[in-house]
C-alpha cells in the first residue's frame, strides 16, 4: 500500500497531481489518544503541569503525534494553535500557551522526517467574531469603520510576525484561520469584502510566499459569491469547503480547481454523528470526483473533534486506499 507522503501534499497545493496518492492533512486531529497507549497532553490540563512535567509531555506528544500520523497515512500534521474559546470561558482542547506552542514546534521539527509537512495556524486575516464581540463589531463595520480598518491592519502584522516566526520553526503551510461567511453566505458586503479581507488576504499570501512557505485560507460558511476573487487572491489552498453551508466540492473544482488546491470536504458532522459506511461513501464521492489532475488534499470539512469514534475516521482511511491511489 502506497503511503500518502509530503511530496504528494507539496504536488497538491501547487494544483498538481501527486505521483502516490492523495494527500491527507487534518486542520486539526483531536483523536490522537484513540490511536495510541499513551496521552497527548494539551490546553489546560497542560497548564496543570508542573515546568520539567511540561518539557516531558511536549516531547511525548510530539512522539505519539509523528507516530500516529504516520499510521493514518497523513502527508501534513498540524501543531496544537494558540488559546480560543468554543464557549464564553470554556477553552478549546487543541492549543498550548504560545511558549510552550513554541518549543513543541522546535520538537516537531527535531523528531520528524522528511516524509510529514509541518503545518500552524499563524493569522493575518480578519474573521467573524466570536459571539461575544459579534454585535459590537457589525456596528463598527457600519459606523466606525476605520477602526475596523486596525484591526485588519493590527491582524495582519500579527499574522506576518508568527508567520516568520514558525517558518523558521521549520513549519512550511501557514494557515489564516479566517472565517468569512456563515451558511446563507457572506458576512461581508462586497465592499467590506475587499477593503477589510481580500486586500489583507492578497498581501498576507505575498508575504507568506516570500518565506518559502504555503498561505493556506480556512474559512467555514457558504463562499461561492467569492470563490475567483479568492483564487487570484495568490493563496495556495482553501481548507474545509463546508458542506453543511452548501458547498459542493465537485462544483468548487470545475470552477477554481485549476488555481487553488481544495482541502476537504467530508462532513465532519459525519465523523461525529454518522456510521463508518457513511463516512466511507462520502469519502468515496469525493475522492472519485475530485482527484483526477491533483490539487486535492483529503480530510474533513472542519475539524475531526475529540467525541468522534476511531471507526469512523478508520473509515475514511479505507475509502482512502481503495480510492485514494494514483
Amino acid at each position: 500500500m502506497m503511503k500518502s507522503k509530503k511530496s504528494d501534499i507539496i504536488a497538491a497545493l501547487e494544483c498538481k497531481q501527486p505521483q502516490k496518492a492523495v494527500p491527507i492533512w487534518e486542520l486539526e486531529f483531536h483523536l490522537w489518544n484513540r490511536f495510541a497507549n499513551e496521552k497527548v497532553i494539551l490546553g489546560n490540563e497542560f497548564l496543570m503541569l508542573t515546568a520539567r512535567e511540561k518539557e516531558r509531555a511536549l516531547s511525548k506528544n510530539a512522539e505519539i503525534m509523528l507516530t500516529v500520523a504516520e499510521e493514518l497515512h497523513f502527508s501534513a500534521l498540524t501543531i496544537p494553535g494558540g488559546y480560543w474559546e468554543i464557549a464564553p470561558g470554556v477553552p478549546a482542547y487543541y492549543w498550548l500557551p504560545d511558549d510552550a506552542r513554541v518549543k513543541q514546534a522546535k520538537i516537531f521539527k527535531q523528531l520528524s522526517s522528511d516524509n510529514i509537512m509541518l503545518m500552524a495556524i499563524t493569522g493575518g486575516v480578519l474573521a467573524i467574531p466570536d459571539a461575544t464581540d459579534y454585535m459590537e463589531f457589525s456596528f463598527k463595520l457600519l459606523q466606525a469603520p476605520e477602526e475596523i480598518d486596525m484591526l485588519a491592519r493590527n491582524c495582519y502584522n500579527t499574522g506576518i510576525e508568527q508567520a516568520k516566526k514558525f517558518r523558521d520553526l521549520g513549519v512550511k503551510g501557514l494557515i489564516t484561520a479566517s472565517d468569512i461567511a456563515e451558511n446563507r453566505g457572506l458576512y461581508f458586503t462586497p465592499d467590506q469584502m475587499e477593503r477589510f479581507i481580500l486586500t489583507y488576504l492578497r498581501q498576507w499570501a505575498k508575504e507568506v510566499k516570500k518565506i518559502d512557505a504555503y498561505p493556506i485560507l480556512h474559512t467555514d460558511g457558504n463562499i461561492n459569491s467569492c470563490l475567483v476573487q479568492l483564487a487570484d487572491s495568490g493563496i495556495r489552498a482553501i481548507q474545509a469547503i463546508d458542506p453543511v453551508a452548501g458547498m459542493d466540492i465537485t462544483k468548487v473544482k470545475n470552477r477554481i480547481g485549476d488555481r487553488v488546491c481544495l482541502c476537504g470536504n467530508v462532513d465532519c458532522g459525519l465523523f461525529l454523528n454518522g456510521t463508518p459506511e457513511q463516512v466511507y461513501q462520502a469519502t468515496t464521492a469525493v475522492l472519485q470526483a475530485c482527484k483526477a489532475g491533483g490539487g486535492l488534499v483529503l480530510g474533513a470539512s472542519n475539524v475531526i473533534q475529540p467525541q468522534a469514534p476511531g471507526e469512523n475516521y478508520l473509515a475514511m482511511i479505507e475509502a482512502w486506499k481503495q480510492d485514494g491511489q494514483y
